[in-house]
């Protein structure tokens, strides 16, 4: 029996380890593709084909879940980068589905931000506030508010967008202002992207609202967030921004030198639209200080990468259509649905009523019936 009893015991010994051991390397593996993923996604505005390659690599190492959803959501984020939205959303959808598996709340938070933030991209904003909201009540409701701090800072500043492409930039620095003290709170790096990019915009607001100082503050400060996680498409753009201001002045001079800085700056990012108004910006300062040579050069590189960008606009385009498409399609359904159920409703009702009238014209022609019946027996009674 002890030499049993050990036997079992060994065996119970073994096995005991070999799940220690499995679930010690499991953690290990998430773990270390969790820090990927964070690595990763603070390469997303510079090195976005790189973020692709390796999210992919890594949906194919992992069952998690969680992990699946989060470097959908970073491949999608890395399209969105290279302005490929049919690509981006197309990965937002599969981390929406994966959803219905999870019960992380923050999860759920992020990708209906995400959600969000590419509907604005597509430029559908009654979408993109839908998702707004939805993502606002979902952090309202979660009990750890320290937690939220990134994800409500960034649905503040996407708000801030909306109102600044229509025009109304007071509202749209409001949210720039709360997305800013949000994210500020989180105390996470890869945040500094988000900051830079909504203080570039509130440049750009205070250039419409004719405060060039305030402007150049705001580019200085996009400047500096962004060179503290080495983001250098969004020093780039803040460069952009100063140069503006700058020709704004008529310091073409100093526009030019600024321009150029952003060109360096920018070599391997490969954003059309930052190159098309780096291009821009140089061409129209060249022609100020008459230099035709250099003017006919960046204006050609203009009108270049204006048709590219046209080409990509293209793309997007079609992405929106069929999302608009995918709405009609679902309000036809649904209206479809309430007027079979309305005809079927009405049908109900006449068929009932007819029903009705049947069962009242029998019970009249009932009572017709004894009456006559009495009425016979009544003249049969005086003959008598």
């Amino acid at each position: 029996m002890n030499s049993l009893y050990r036997k079992y015991s060994v065996v119970i010994m073994l096995l005991l380890f070999s799940l220690l051991k499995m679930a010690s390397s499991y953690a290990q593996n998430k773990k270390e593709i969790d820090s990927v993923i964070r690595a990763a996604g603070l390469e997303i505005y510079e090195n976005p084909d790189k973020v692709i390659r390796v999210g992919n690599q890594l949906i194919a190492k992992t069952d998690n879940v969680d992990l699946k959803i989060r470097i959908n959501r970073m491949i999608s984020d890395a399209y969105s980068s290279k302005r490929d939205y049919e690509k981006s959303l197309a990965y937002v959808i599969k981390a929406t589905e994966l959803l219905k598996q999870t019960n992380n709340d923050m999860l759920k938070i992020s990708i209906t931000n995400k959600t969000a933030i590419l509907y604005h991209q597509l430029k559908i904003y009654d979408k993109s506030i839908q998702y707004l909201d939805q993502a606002e009540q979902l952090i309202l409701n979660y009990p750890v508010k320290d937690s939220t701090y990134t994800q409500l800072g960034r649905n503040y500043i996407v708000r801030g967008f909306i109102f600044k492409e229509k025009l109304n930039c007071e509202i749209a620095i409001f949210f720039f202002d709360k997305g800013i003290a949000q994210l500020k709170k989180s105390k996470q790096k890869g945040d500094y992207a988000a900051i830079s990019i909504a203080k570039y915009n509130k440049g750009n607001c205070n250039i419409l609202m004719l405060n060039n100082d305030l402007a150049r503050e705001n580019f200085k400060q996009s400047f500096e967030d962004a060179k503290i996680i080495n983001a250098n498409s969004l020093q780039a753009f803040a460069l952009k921004g100063l140069a503006k201001v700058a020709t704004l002045e008529g310091n073409y001079a100093e526009a030019i030198k600024t321009l150029n800085e952003a060109l360096v700056i920018s070599a391997d990012v490969n954003d059309l639209i930052l190159n098309q108004e780096i291009f821009k910006g140089l061409s129209e300062n060249y022609l100020a200080v008459n230099e035709w040579d250099k003017y006919k050069t960046y204006h050609s590189k203009f009108i270049k990468t204006q048709n590219l960008t046209k080409q990509s606009e293209r793309k997007s385009i079609s992405v929106t259509l069929k999302e608009k498409e995918k709405e009609l399609d679902a309000s036809l359904i649904t209206e479809k649905t309430k007027f079979y159920c309305a005809i079927g409703f009405i049908l109900l009702i006449i068929v009932l009523l007819f029903v009705l009238f049947l069962f009242v014209m029998k019970n009249k022609k009932k009572e017709i019936e004894q009456l006559n019946f009495q009425i016979q027996q009544l003249q049969s009674e005086k003959a008598n």
